[in-house]
């Protein structure tokens, strides 16, 4: 089984060589393999929005290797990746134009990664297609094609941001803590259809959160970051017995620190 990412030794370094030199990242080592749904979690400055911006491509590498599905991007554009890489962010605000209507979004979505004009209008096909594709997320909209996205609230947006990041298929979807902004019902809503779209298409996907209960729920594998560096990697049976009191004694154990608790969220 080929890895569908490796990361080499990367380190991310910024105002290096003055007073205020920070490295974030400190030779972050890592695989993921087909289909692995990898929860990250850390304390504040961990360096876990670091590593996403890092493969994404929003920031440049100060040192190390990012290779996706063996092609070496580490210095590829975000556009050049944004055909291969989706992500959804905390906002719901970001990932779709306000003023759009819901399927000149999806129109969008759909030419991720090549031009992105749709002048010609939604077709008609396109417009079926939509809608089926809205209809399974069991929310009622497929009856609001027409309606500007920006009017829908952040759990209507943020579950078709979701949609909109798999209608082409992704290699990989970076999720960044893209349930934080939501209240506590709609944040489960999106959260199981995120499962949902991940698992129909076996997606490989990156989850930063906050949420300790959330990281061991979801996914098949945790990474906890603490200064830069990965502590914690746990998967499959070993992270499903897992308890938060286990999991923070363990990245005690390993790491020789402890998380205050306003640095992570415990339920």
């Amino acid at each position: 089984m080929n890895p569908v990412l490796e990361i080499n030794n990367l380190v991310q370094t910024f105002e290096a060589g003055t007073v205020n030199e920070n490295r974030v990242l400190r030779g972050i080592n890592l695989t993921l393999d087909p289909g692995d749904f990898i929860t990250i979690i850390g304390g504040n400055g961990a360096g876990k929005s670091t590593l996403l911006n890092s493969i994404a491509g929003t920031i440049p590498v100060s040192q190390g290797q990012i290779l996706l599905n063996g092609n070496n991007i580490t210095r590829q554009s975000v556009t050049k990746r944004a055909g291969r890489i989706s992500r959804v962010f905390q906002d719901p605000k970001m990932g779709t134009a306000v003023r759009l209507t819901v399927e000149e979004n999806m129109a969008l979505a759909m030419k991720r990664g090549h031009s992105r004009g749709f002048r010609s209008g939604v077709k008609a096909h396109d417009r079926q297609f939509f809608q089926e594709q809205l209809a399974r997320l069991d929310l009622g909209l497929e009856n609001r094609l027409g309606s500007e996205i920006g009017l829908l609230s952040g759990g209507q947006r943020q579950a078709i941001t979701l949609l909109m990041a798999t209608l082409q298929r992704p290699e990989l979807m970076l999720l960044d803590e893209h349930t934080a902004a939501l209240d506590p019902k709609t944040s489960i809503t999106v959260m199981e259809l995120t499962t949902k779209l991940i698992a129909e298409q076996n997606l490989t996907a990156f989850m930063v959160t906050h949420d300790m209960e959330d990281a061991l729920h979801y996914g098949n594998r945790l990474i906890m970051l603490h200064q830069g560096q990965i502590v914690v990697d746990v998967k499959d049976q070993e992270k499903q017995n897992l308890t938060v009191p286990q999991l923070m004694e363990l990245f005690h154990h390993n790491s020789g620190a402890t998380l205050r608790d306003d640095q992570l969220l415990l339920s």
